[in-house]
């Protein structure tokens, strides 16, 4: 073998070995290149989403347009307490019965305020419109009246042991006299209404129906007090008559 070939060969073998060297770090740069392009798609899907946002919901339907009422003449003033709320029923939790006496709450659906909270306005103008008092006041803002109104909500929940389901408002009222903080009239009002469907959103609007029926129901019971009281009460004698 002349030296001119033995050079020939051992280029050849040379250029051989480095392709066998320069193979595997290309496979390897290819690899590093795709797992580059994978990681992001990846980390997007690895990562925890967020929880979604729970629907919320009101106890004012909507239906009962404000309407301005004359009062009747001699009208008092009354005064409205902020509503308490029973162990319970006092946030924004959304609550039903699969079981007799054991409260669950929705997971993703609540109110947008406490119940008891949310009944205050609406007491407030139910009673204004209902025509027996000159003015109704929120006891924060209020100077003692003639008469004042408490209440307490007991229990607000969709009752899913049986079908279809159906909503439970109760609600106890206490009409007081403002100046001597007696007590003239007690009534506990517990009204139920079938929701359409056996689900939360159906529980809503049922319970917005049963609010409306609660506000009308305890109008109508101050007014009937309120007359009442003013047939029991003596008539004040006037100086002079016998």
């Amino acid at each position: 073998m002349n030296t001119q070939q033995r050079k020939f060969e051992n280029s050849l073998a040379a250029v051989e070995t480095a392709g066998r060297l320069w193979r595997p770090r290309c496979g390897l740069w290819a690899l590093l290149a795709t797992a580059s392009l994978l990681l992001p798609a990846c980390s997007g899907s690895l990562l925890p989403k967020p929880d979604p946002l729970p629907a919320r919901f009101s106890l004012d339907g909507g239906s009962a347009a404000a309407t301005a009422h004359r009062a009747a003449p001699g009208a008092a003033d009354l005064t409205v307490d902020l509503p308490r709320a029973a162990p319970g029923y006092d946030s924004t939790r959304m609550l039903y019965l699969r079981r007799p006496l054991e409260l669950e709450a929705f997971s993703f659906h609540e109110w947008v305020a406490p119940p008891a909270q949310m009944l205050s306005p609406l007491l407030l103008r139910a009673l204004q419109q209902g025509g027996s008092f000159r003015i109704v006041l929120a006891a924060a803002a209020a100077a003692p009246t003639r008469w004042r109104l408490q209440t307490e909500l007991l229990r607000l929940h969709q009752d899913f042991t049986q079908r279809p389901s159906r909503v439970r408002l109760s609600v106890r009222v206490l009409l007081l006299d403002g100046t001597t903080r007696q007590a003239l009239a007690q009534r506990e009002f517990d009204i139920v209404v079938p929701a359409a469907r056996d689900d939360p959103v159906a529980g809503a609007v049922a319970a917005q129906a049963a609010t409306q029926q609660w506000l009308e129901a305890v109008t109508a019971f101050c007014s009937e007090q309120i007359l009442l009281q003013a047939q029991i009460e003596p008539t004040p004698v006037r100086r002079g008559e016998p």
